[in-house]
């Protein structure tokens, strides 16, 4: 597995940091792509792949989910996970979770600049990412601003094909629109957490059109299962894979998802595609 660190700045968006210090709106962004060997600026195999944009949680870096998206890449998946400006743990003045609200635009930005990229013979990332397969995931905050693309109210983005959302829920006061079909989505909910409760969850998934899929974490709390805590990681990275090659790359089966997701007295999984 590879690994490039790139750069981007928003046109006419700033961010004013906790310390009063405003700067450019950038999202540094760390994109992990399948490489015959390890390390920062390998040669990337033979693409295109499939692009995941995931965004992380509050007060969390893309490092925290490193176990979880170098399986993705390893599976043949480009990753871009970008670093929120404001929701970092290195922020000035420490993070702000005010900020959630604009991270569905980073996502949106980050997907144009990624694809005009692919499309550059002068970039690394030239013919390695497959434009019409993106999905948009993340963890806690940042599955709460997937969830926005792939479903807000006044959001056009039809180059999202799937959806993930780990322990996420809706961003108060965005409307949300369900269509069937439009985008799949994956959620998974750990029982046992208390900061996304399970209800919040249940809030939006109840509400989504098929095809859609919950992913229990029997006893799961909310940030342990998407970096180190076993089992839980390994069932969320094994569902999480075959999710995204079937509705990404039509490699993989309903049988399988549930083969991947259902581990007695650890996780379980709902829905239907």
């Amino acid at each position: 597995m590879g690994v490039l660190v790139l750069n981007y700045t928003e046109p006419g968006r700033t961010v004013t940091y906790a310390n009063g210090e405003v700067a450019p709106r950038s999202l540094t962004t760390y994109i992990r792509y399948p490489a015959k060997q390890s390390g920062l600026n390998t040669p990337p195999l033979a693409g295109p792949f499939p692009l995941v944009i995931f965004g992380h949680g509050f007060d969390k870096a893309p490092s925290f989910y490193a176990p979880l998206l170098q399986q993705l890449a390893q599976a043949g998946f480009v990753v871009a996970s970008p670093v929120f400006p404001l929701e970092n743990p290195q922020a000035p003045g420490g993070p702000l979770r005010s900020d959630l609200p604009n991270e569905p635009g980073d996502i949106v930005f980050l997907h144009s600049q990624l694809i005009a990229e692919a499309e550059n013979p002068s970039s690394p990332l030239f013919h390695l990412l497959d434009p019409a397969a993106v999905a948009v995931a993340g963890q806690s905050d940042g599955g709460d601003a997937a969830l926005t693309v792939g479903y807000g109210e006044g959001e056009n983005n039809p180059w999202v094909k799937a959806v993930v959302v780990f322990s996420g829920a809706e961003i108060p006061g965005v409307n949300y629109v369900w269509r069937a079909g439009e985008p799949p989505l994956l959620a998974t909910q750990g029982t046992a957490d208390r900061i996304n409760l399970p209800a919040e969850t249940e809030a939006f998934w109840d509400h989504a059109l098929p095809p859609k899929y919950l992913l229990w974490l029997t006893g799961a709390s909310h940030l342990g299962p998407y970096s180190t805590e076993q089992p839980y990681e390994q069932v969320v990275a094994q569902t999480t894979i075959c999710f995204l090659r079937l509705y990404l790359l039509h490699r993989c089966s309903a049988a399988d998802l549930a083969a991947a997701a259902d581990r007695p007295g650890i996780s379980y999984l709902e829905g239907t595609g």
